[in-house]
């Protein structure tokens, strides 16, 4: 580590005031405090609240609590190629190698792209490297199909850091999730590559006699229409090629087709717990997310208008990504309430239009991501009316 600091501060006087890179400091910057923890100080007197971590450590953290996610959904993806080939038993090598050749390059396309466009913004405005794409870059492809075109992930990136963000100002400024601004840029763009059909890759190979392109969320839209009920068409989904691919036990534990790091409600719930004990994911936002989903389910049960309707309420917690939206989406501390209370009421608010856009939408049965960015734009709104009514509690119980 001495050699490469020693590397570091051989080239920051290129990069300073008067160096030839003085433009590009920012990027040299960027990449410094990235490596190591910044030398500089606060000046500022008088009582301070002193932390060993800084924005860039925040965000690993966030990074750590997703591999689990990611490394799940590498292994899924190969399993799910072979399992849509006839081939279920093949090696977890092979399996694995599969994962890694369709997600890996998605990765990369996502982090060359989006600190692109941040190290060019940096150059023009001349501000530091924003740390947030950090967080943003790993996002982006946990929520992507595994066959998407790689040119799609980069414009999606390309629209999602400059309108999604840059042009509110940056990290810390931006009202709509960045990942999840592109995900909803890809659907309204190419809706036929991201829409609610199952994604598993084949490569060249030929599915199976009888492989299916639904999923479980594609099956209780359907359910709309055919009046089946939607418990007993998961549970004969897949019948010769996949038995028991949609079963309760499976949807929990993330066997199946789907975006690469969605699929796992427990890889999802390792995450949340490593976010909830180091103090960086908000608690308070992923259980009323989990509560506003299953109270709305038993909503609609007792409505009970339809087949969808009636399916039981805990199926809507593990089908879709609900737990991947819960867990890293819902609580992005920039587009997330910042009261107390107000977190409650936004993750209560994600669960039940989750539900009523699944429900009520046939076109678009996953209501995740359209109810998190809703509540992105409310969360304000709701932060301004808690403290108000907190001001208010306190003047009444002011004395003159």
């Amino acid at each position: 580590m001495k050699l490469i600091r020693k590397q570091f501060d051989s080239l920051k006087p290129h990069f300073e005031k008067g160096g030839k890179w003085e433009k590009f400091y920012y990027a040299y910057e960027a990449f410094d405090t990235f490596v190591f923890s910044p030398n500089t100080v606060n000046e500022v007197k008088g009582s301070q609240i002193r932390d060993a971590i800084d924005l860039k450590r925040l965000m690993m953290t966030v990074i750590i609590a997703m591999v689990p996610c990611l490394l799940f959904g590498i292994w899924n993806v190969g399993h799910q190629h072979f399992l849509a080939i006839g081939n279920p038993g093949a090696a977890p090598g092979d399996k694995i190698w599969v994962g890694l050749v369709q997600v890996v390059p998605i990765i990369i396309v996502s982090y060359a792209v989006g600190l692109g466009v941040e190290f060019i913004f940096a150059t023009i405005r001349r501000h530091p490297v924003n740390e947030g794409y950090l967080v943003t870059g790993m996002l982006i492809p946990l929520v992507m199909p595994p066959d998407i075109p790689l040119w799609q992930v980069a414009l999606a990136t390309i629209f999602a850091v400059i309108i999604g963000k840059e042009a509110f100002g940056g990290t810390g400024m931006n009202v709509l999730n960045v990942a999840l601004t592109a995900r909803a840029f890809l659907y309204f763009a190419y809706p036929s590559d991201i829409s609610g059909d199952v994604w598993t890759y084949l490569g060249d190979a030929t599915p199976v006699a009888g492989f299916s392109g639904a999923t479980p969320l594609s099956i209780g839209a359907a359910s709309l229409t055919t009046g089946e009920n939607v418990v007993s068409s998961l549970n004969q989904f897949g019948a010769g090629w996949a038995d028991g691919i949609f079963s309760f036990s499976n949807l929990f534990f993330g066997a199946m087709p789907g975006c690469i790091g969605e699929t796992s409600v427990l890889m999802c719930l390792i995450g949340a717990l490593i976010l909830i004990v180091t103090g960086v994911g908000s608690w308070k936002i992923i259980v009323s997310v989990f509560a506003g989903t299953y109270l709305a389910g038993l909503g609609m049960n007792m409505i009970g208008a339809n087949e969808f309707m009636l399916m039981p309420a805990a199926y809507h917690l593990v089908i879709g990504g609900l737990a991947f939206g819960a867990v890293f989406m819902a609580t992005d501390p920039v587009t997330a309430s910042q009261t107390e209370t107000g977190k409650w009421i936004y993750g209560f608010m994600i669960g039940v239009l989750s539900v009523i856009i699944r429900v009520f939408n046939p076109a678009y049965p996953e209501g995740v991501m359209l109810a998190i960015l809703l509540m992105n734009v409310f969360a304000p709104l709701i932060d301004y009316y808690v403290v108000r009514a907190n001001k208010k509690r306190r003047l009444q119980r002011a004395t003159v």
